[in-house]
């Protein structure tokens, strides 16, 4: 196994582990601090959007044009794009509203004495949660293996946004299954393998998809990570971000986001 299969395996387990840090988070803060949390789901948005349309969908774009041509390489690029946006898209509606990761958790709902020990309703919403995650996070370990494997600045870049991404998901996961059983360890073991389902989603992509990678397929997976990347910063990201704002600390961080992206990428060129 090369350096760059395992750099990319290492760098899709530690996005998905981040649904544990959520689940410290909830367990050992007192408050959710809004700003810091609004700034970095900006930045990460930034950082998706901006390396999904600058780089990855113009390198996906170069791949089809120089193995099927201009018009239709094109063609297959956008196609494989809204694919992408379809697939996630497609995920989000068979997961119900009240167990879709996008609806946030805050840490102080852990201190809420209000609310109901040993609730099965509560178990029940938790549990689904993670497998919620579980399959939503399955796409982004695909996209952030393939993005590793052809350039590791961009698959690092990708991991780091997509952990901040996951760290409000792991508390979504830990308050329900918390008040439910009034069980920290039980809580933190589904948060933390609820994010497991992004190594998975990388092992299969390299089982699958890796014995058949020729350029076609590459920019079809490429422009489809772009899909689901930039579906899940505008659907997920950005309105997590403005749900915690506070004087527009959520677009400071997506700016920041991309500035650092479009740095770091001139960087290496």
């Amino acid at each position: 196994m090369s350096e760059e299969v395992i750099l990319a395996f290492l760098f899709t387990l530690f996005a998905g582990l981040a649904t544990g840090i959520g689940s410290i988070l909830a367990f050992f803060t007192k408050t959710t601090n809004k700003k810091f949390l609004s700034f970095s789901l900006g930045f990460s948005a930034g950082v998706m959007i901006y390396v999904s349309m600058i780089e990855i969908f113009v390198k996906a774009q170069d791949a089809l044009i120089g193995e099927l041509g201009e018009v239709q390489g094109s063609w297959v690029t956008v196609c494989s794009f809204f694919g992408g946006i379809f697939l996630i898209a497609l995920i989000d509606q068979f997961i119900p509203k009240q167990t879709n990761p996008h609806e946030l958790k805050k840490v102080e709902e852990m201190k809420d004495t209000s609310k109901s020990i040993n609730n099965p309703d509560l178990l029940k919403m938790g549990t689904f949660t993670a497998l919620a995650i579980g399959i939503h996070n399955f796409p982004e370990g695909i996209a952030t293996f393939t993005a590793t494997l052809q350039n590791p600045e961009i698959g690092f870049a990708i991991a780091v946004a997509i952990a901040i991404h996951n760290i409000p998901e792991g508390i979504a996961v830990s308050v329900p299954i918390y008040y439910a059983t009034n069980d920290k360890k039980k809580a933190f073991k589904l948060s933390f393998l609820s994010g497991l389902s992004e190594p998975i989603g990388a092992v299969l992509a390299f089982l699958i998809l890796m014995p058949f990678l020729t350029d076609v397929l590459f920019g079809v997976i490429f422009a489809s990570v772009a899909g689901i990347m930039v579906f899940i910063s505008l659907d997920g990201l950005l309105p997590a971000a403005k749900k915690y704002d506070e004087a527009h600390t959520s677009i400071y961080g997506l700016i920041g986001g991309m500035a650092l992206m479009a740095i770091s990428l001139l960087l290496f060129i």
